[in-house]
């Protein structure tokens, strides 16, 4: 944290869940330096960046982090910019990759971007006038001259951008580093001049392609943005930070139900950062009781996605199946039987249902007794269901945080 919060502080909602301004001096009253200054004297609203790269099709709460301080930002009547990166998207970031990122096609880049915002459309402000400006770095990457891209690469030295983290480990392990990898972060940098950024935010591990863009805006006679870095989520396990890859996340588009039950379980150690980076309540003002913050959390963030009601229903359902009444319990996401061919055995009807990514870890879950049908634990992972009709309205559950009821 750059600074203590207080709830008093009018500046709350700017400072909370920050790992770094830069440049920060809190003493200081040049709005260069300070970005609390800037935001006080500025004649206008600010333009805050935030760039994301197209490069997959699932927004977690650990991406949402960065989209809520955006949202921040609109509601004290700035501009958000969203650059969604389809040109540099088909590069890749090569930020923390051992080794070159596949390139993506821009038919590829664009089915992606549609579904980020689809997924990001809770948490933005969409609707109010110059609240929100959506871009595409294309529009000014492809019109890059050779002239021009040469005049990018002039700004740095190979030293520098040996520097950046995973460069010099792949230099290290002589592990090839192409040359197109070095224009990526000129090029996000680039897009700060571009859209002429006062604020451009990022995760911690984007400080030098944030700093790159004040240089180059520095280059290009504009005034240096402010870069604003917040912290990587640990996902649920409490351990890692949050990841797809790794299991232990919580996805946008998730039903109110599966999002309720696995907030409803994060451990102790993590529900005060949840708190602070998820939602918009007073840590001071908590319960004191462990489980009821773990179900306030998870009330909460639901809501946030699926409105105060469907939250609601998912409590009531996550009670109700962890009591072991899984045919009574409401708001279960349903899965469609339609394209499974009977007769089917359960291991396979676990992978097919999503549950499992692949039948090999429903087989592991059945032995485990991790599997149950309406309450009942299944042990068996050849067990066979001869119609849909024998399982129709049943709710299949994995652990204690996946559920589908089978419908026809």
């Amino acid at each position: 944290m750059t600074k203590d919060v207080s709830t008093d502080d009018p500046f709350s909602w700017l400072y909370r869940g920050i790992v770094e301004i830069f440049p920060d001096n809190c003493d200081s009253t040049n709005p260069d330096e300070n970005l609390a200054q800037r935001v006080t004297t500025s004649d206008r609203p600010l333009r805050i960046k935030l760039g994301i790269d197209p490069t997959g099709s699932e927004i977690h709460l650990g991406h949402s982090i960065i989209f809520r301080k955006l949202r921040a930002f609109q509601d004290q009547g700035h501009t958000a910019v969203l650059i969604i990166g389809d040109f540099t998207a088909q590069i890749g970031d090569p930020t923390g990759k051992s080794e070159v990122r596949k390139q993506l096609t821009p038919a590829q880049v664009a089915a992606n971007a549609q579904t980020y915002l689809d997924q990001v459309r809770p948490i933005l402000d969409f609707d109010t006038p110059g609240r929100l400006e959506i871009r595409y770095n294309s529009e000014w990457l492809s019109n890059l001259d050779l002239p021009k891209t040469l005049e990018l690469l002039g700004t740095m030295t190979v030293g520098q951008m040996l520097a950046k983290e995973g460069f010099a480990e792949r230099y290290e392990q002589q592990t090839p580093i192409y040359l197109h990898e070095f224009l990526y972060p000129l090029m996000q940098g680039y897009d700060s001049v571009a859209v002429q950024a006062d604020v451009e935010l990022g995760g911690t591990d984007q400080k030098f392609n944030l700093a790159i863009g004040r240089d180059l805006q520095r280059h290009f006679g504009q005034t240096p943005q402010f870069g604003l870095l917040m912290p990587i989520l640990l996902g649920t396990d409490g351990v890692q930070k949050m990841s797809k890859s790794l299991g232990n996340y919580v996805g946008l588009q998730e039903d109110a139900l599966s999002m309720y039950s696995k907030l409803e379980k994060i451990p102790d150690t993590l529900i005060t950062d949840y708190f602070e980076l998820l939602t918009d309540l007073p840590l001071d003002g908590l319960p004191d009781n462990p489980r009821d913050r773990q179900k306030l959390l998870a009330l909460t963030v639901a809501s946030q996605f699926h409105g105060e009601t469907a939250a609601k229903d998912a409590q009531k359902a996550a009670m109700t199946l962890v009591q072991g009444d899984a045919a009574q319990a409401e708001a279960v996401p349903e899965f469609s039987m339609a394209g499974v061919e009977f007769p089917v055995k359960i291991f396979y009807l676990v992978a097919a249902s999503g549950l499992c990514q692949s039948s090999s870890e429903a087989r592991r879950q059945i032995k485990g007794g991790a599997v149950r049908l309406d309450g009942d634990r299944l042990t068996d992972e050849n067990q066979t269901f001869e119609t849909s009709e024998s399982l129709s309205g049943k709710v299949l559950q994995v652990g204690k945080k996946k559920f589908v009821r089978l419908v026809l």
